[in-house]
Parts: structure tokens; C-alpha cells; sequence
């Protein structure tokens, strides 16, 4: 009977034992992945309250805005973070890097959990919290592409798409966690409490990323078992080449990322004056598209062999839907309206995370696959992402316009547009 499932199923499908390797790396890295990004996204729901308690200003706008430049600045020590872990994964395995990602992701978020705030010790209180969002910096640069990497290469190649795309799923439950919690905050407790003690919760939550997170990767079988530095590959120059068409194309993906999911809350509170309930709502329904939609079109991708074809579409709908999605948005009060604009903005990044991922993967060697993919990330998010609520609150009210933060979008679009065109594409490539 065995014997016959074998050759009913062909050589081409992965094995039972293969299978279940696959899922206990999804469950591992997903779950790990998760809680790194709800901890290092979920001060970005809580923007308005962290200000005032760190960085107290007459000036409501200032106070917010020193508190996103404070966001930023993780994403500052995100490229350190992805070369220094990044090449540890190389040399020493995928297992050993991500392990060492999720206590330092919970050293940071320990800091900024308990930080006394600016009244109780002044300035530092305000340096607690900026070491706090460095070291959780550090650890993010390597994590992204140190996970991703590591579900490549769990998975069989005519499944690395949908694989991969947990990866980009896991940053949705995140978002939709973070979310979440400040919905139901919002709801249960008042105002007061909220900006006192409230807000403090969702932090020390964060912090069973600890335990939880380094009992799973503990149990990971290793995917890159080369203990000696490797010789490069992909020569330096091509090497660095396609680093710099990798992070072109993380500007679309990226922007879109912090603006749509992570910023929309803060935007529509400040900029629209949408009520807190309101807008952490509409942060759980990008969180969930995300969650939902990005592993059914990782399968749709892995189908049909798509990497280049599909992402030219994900790429450019956005740039085509954004400033008339942003247009409804300043002029709607209808709650539903704004989550179907919302929805819509974030659907094409979605479809197209799977593919996304596996085309940048695979256009690096296995000996410098966790270096060039976390790099590629990193830079690309710091460059393009981390400064993205600054940048958009800064646009806003420069210009005193709503629709400012579009144009932003659209410029991040034309170059991953660029880029996409001349980064080579190795389908399959082990």
C-alpha cells in the first residue's frame, strides 16, 4: 500500500515526513515572526499616547511627530541588525541566528514596556525608550530575512511561494493583533486610564516572545548545516547589484505597508479625526487581509509558476488606486467606506507577497541568501518604510492636505516598477 501511495503521488510531490517538516517550520518561524513584528509594530498604534508621555510638547503635532521620528529610528539599526545576523545565519545556520533575534527583541520591548515616563525622570526616560526601539531594530533586520530564508528552504521548490508567503502572513497577525488590542482598550477602559496605564499592556503582552519564541526555534531542524565560512557564490559585484535592485524593490511594498496598515490608525485619528475605536478597527481589517489572503494567493502563485508576471500588477495597482482611495478617505464620515478603500489599497501587496519574497530569495546563492536577503529588506525598509508615518505626517501637514502621503506611494512605485524590471528572476534555484 505504501509502495502505491508513492507512485500515485509522483516523485515531484514532497514526502509525508517532508510535509510535516514544512509545517512545523511555518508554525516556528510564522508564530516567531509574528510576535518579533507585533513587538516592534505595536508602538506604532500607540504613537499618540507614547508622545505625550516621552516627549511632552505644547504642540500636539510636535509631540506626535518626535514620537514617530522615535519609530524611525529602530529602523535606523535594521540594517546592522541584517548584515551582523544576517551573515552570523550564513556561517553558523538559520536555527542559531533566530534564536538570538527573539531575545534581543525582548530585551527591547522589556525596555520600552517599563519605561518611567518623561515626568517621573525626565530626559531619561525618553533615552530608555529610544534604546528600547535601537535594540528592537537590531533584532528585525536579522529576523525578516533570516525566517524568510529558513522557509525556502524548508519547503519543496513547487511550494516555496506559498511557503514563503507566511512570512508577510505572519506580519498581518501582527498587525491585526496590535490592532486588536488597541480596539479593545479603546472599549474597555477610559481615556484616563488609557494614557496612564493602558497603554503599557499590549508591551508586556509582547513579552512572551521570550519564552514562547525561543522554546519553538530550539526544536527547529537546521536547513544551512555549512559551520565554515562559505566561498561567495555570486561574486561581489553581482552580489551588491542585485542587494541595490532589492531594495528598489521593497519601496512599493514597503511604503504601502506602513502607510495602509501601521500609519492608517494614527492617520485617520489626527488627519480625518476618525474616533480611536474607528480606526483600530480598520487596523485589524488590513491586519486580516494580510492574514487571510496572502497564503491562498502564495498557492495561486506556485500554480502557475508566477514571480514577474504577477508582481508587475501588484506593484503597479496600488500606484494607479492610491491617490483616488486617498481622495474618498478625506471625504467620507461612512466607517464601512474607509474599510473598503483600505481593503482595496492593501489587497495588491497581499496577492503579491509570496511571489515577492521568492523572487528575491532566489536571486541570491544559498551561501549568501540570508546576508542578501536581509539586507535588501532592511535597507529597503529603513530607506523607504521606518521614516513612512514621519514622512506622511510631515507631508500632511506641510501642505495641509490630506492627500499629501499619496504622492509618496506613487514615487515608491515607479521605482520598484524599475527595479523589477532588471532584477533577475532563478525560479527554482536551490
Amino acid at each position: 500500500m505504501q509502495a502505491q501511495t508513492l507512485s500515485v503521488t509522483g516523485v515531484d510531490s514532497p514526502a509525508a515526513p517532508a510535509r510535516q517538516r514544512e509545517r512545523k517550520a511555518v508554525i516556528a518561524c510564522s508564530l516567531g515572526n509574528a510576535l518579533e513584528m507585533y513587538d516592534f509594530t505595536i508602538y506604532s498604534f500607540f504613537a499618540v499616547l507614547i508622545g505625550k508621555h516621552f516627549f511632552p510638547s505644547e504642540s500636539a503635532v510636535a509631540s506626535l511627530l518626535l514620537s514617530l521620528t522615535t519609530f524611525g529610528v529602530g529602523f535606523l539599526m535594521r540594517p546592522v541588525g541584517a548584515v551582523l545576523i544576517g551573515r552570523f545565519a550564513d556561517r553558523k545556520g538559520r536555527k542559531s541566528a533566530l534564536s538570538l533575534t527573539i531575545g534581543l527583541m525582548t530585551l527591547g520591548t522589556a525596555l520600552i514596556a517599563f519605561a518611567p515616563t518623561y515626568q517621573q525622570i525626565g530626559l531619561f526616560a525618553t533615552v530608555m525608550l529610544v534604546c528600547g526601539r535601537l535594540i528592537q531594530g537590531i533584532s528585525a533586520g536579522g529576523e525578516i530575512g533570516t525566517a524568510s530564508v529558513f522557509l525556502m528552504e524548508s519547503a519543496h521548490t513547487s511550494r516555496r511561494c506559498h511557503m514563503v508567503s507566511w512570512q508577510a502572513a505572519s506580519q498581518g497577525y501582527a498587525a491585526l493583533l496590535g490592532a486588536g488590542f488597541g480596539f479593545t482598550l479603546s472599549q474597555v477602559l477610559d481615556t484616563s486610564a488609557l494614557e496612564s496605564w493602558g497603554w503599557r499592556i499590549p508591551f508586556i503582552f509582547g513579552l512572551l516572545i521570550g519564552p514562547v519564541g525561543w522554546y519553538i526555534r530550539t526544536r527547529l531542524p537546521e536547513t544551512h548545516d555549512d559551520q565554515a565560512p562559505a566561498p561567495a557564490a555570486d561574486g561581489f559585484a553581482a552580489l551588491w547589484q542585485r542587494i541595490a535592485l532589492g531594495i528598489g524593490l521593497m519601496a512599493s511594498a514597503t511604503i504601502g505597508m506602513y502607510l495602509f496598515v501601521f500609519y492608517m490608525p494614527t492617520y485617520l485619528i489626527t488627519a480625518l479625526n476618525y474616533p480611536q475605536s474607528s480606526a483600530m478597527a480598520i487596523g485589524c481589517l488590513a491586519g486580516g487581509c494580510m492574514a487571510i489572503i496572502t497564503p491562498l494567493a502564495g498557492r495561486f502563485a506556485d500554480r502557475y509558476q508566477l514571480r514577474k508576471s504577477l508582481l508587475g500588477w501588484t506593484v503597479a495597482l496600488p500606484v494607479v488606486l492610491v491617490i483616488p482611495a486617498f481622495y474618498v478617505l478625506g471625504h467620507t464620515t461612512q466607517l464601512y467606506v474607509a474599510m473598503l478603500v483600505v481593503a482595496a489599497l492593501v489587497l495588491p501587496s497581499c496577492v503579491g507577497a509570496g511571489a515577492f519574497f521568492s523572487l528575491i530569495m532566489e536571486g541570491f546563492s544559498k551561501e549568501n541568501r540570508a546576508l542578501g536577503t536581509s539586507v535588501s529588506y532592511s535597507f529597503g525598509v529603513t530607506l523607504f518604510g521606518g521614516f513612512s508615518p514621519l514622512i506622511a505626517a510631515s507631508l500632511t501637514a506641510a501642505f495641509d492636505s490630506p492627500m499629501a502621503p499619496a504622492f509618496y506611494l506613487v514615487a515608491g512605485g515607479v521605482v520598484s516598477l524599475i527595479c523589477l524590471k532588471y532584477y533577475p528572476e532563478h525560479k527554482g534555484r536551490e
